[in-house]
């Protein structure tokens, strides 16, 4: 079985939409696209690098074609990324140009590709996807990136349909920027109790 980890940066309200840069996303008529930069130091980077390893990605169709148009030609950024598989997650896309990307219609689908032999698939970006994953309890892995600055609006990791569940936190770092690297891992459904007792 394979694990599907999330890797998504954060605002303190939980805010995904347009980290990268002012035109990623207006949807909505979000104004506060690259939101990240200010933020983004040395020790961010490195840390960005060591989670950014060749590994097969999952993504919804907007970001499929944000990652089509701009990495064939900048894989010297992120080594391996034009080489490992794309899936991407869509009912209206028909044929891709990108290679080795593999065009998938529905969660079942999803599902069958998590019980396949192969190694970790990463998804970046794909709001609308990470919904669907939530909701079908297909994300393994959580690997938030939470920057100190609350956007008000804008898409949210956890916007609709997430089912209950409990993480656990495999490993933190915060950097002098004052973003929190915080890596979870599903562990279970969600327990209760009262405090004191």
């Amino acid at each position: 079985m394979r694990k599907i980890i999330v890797l998504s940066f954060l605002s303190l309200d939980g805010v995904m939409q347009a980290p990268g840069g002012p035109d990623e996303d207006k949807e909505g008529g979000f104004k506060y696209g690259g939101w990240v930069t200010p933020y983004f130091d040395e020790a961010s980077g490195k840390l960005m690098g060591k989670q950014m390893k060749p590994a097969d990605l999952l993504l919804g169709r907007k970001t499929y074609e944000i990652f089509a148009s701009y990495w064939p030609s900048h894989g010297d950024v992120w080594p391996g990324i034009n080489d490992v598989t794309k899936y991407v997650l869509s009912k209206s896309l028909k044929k891709t140009d990108w290679n080795n990307s593999v065009i998938l219609k529905s969660p079942a689908e999803i599902k069958e590709l998590k019980n396949s032999e192969g190694g970790d698939i990463q998804v970046h970006g794909s709001g609308e996807m990470i919904q669907t994953l939530l909701k079908n309890d297909l994300a393994d892995e959580l690997w938030l990136k939470i920057f100190p600055v609350i956007l008000g609006k804008g898409k949210r990791l956890f916007g609709k349909g997430a089912i209950p569940a409990a993480f656990e936190l495999t490993e933190t770092t915060v950097t002098p920027s004052g973003v929190i690297f915080a890596n979870y891992k599903r562990s279970g459904d969600v327990k209760t109790g009262t405090i004191g007792e």
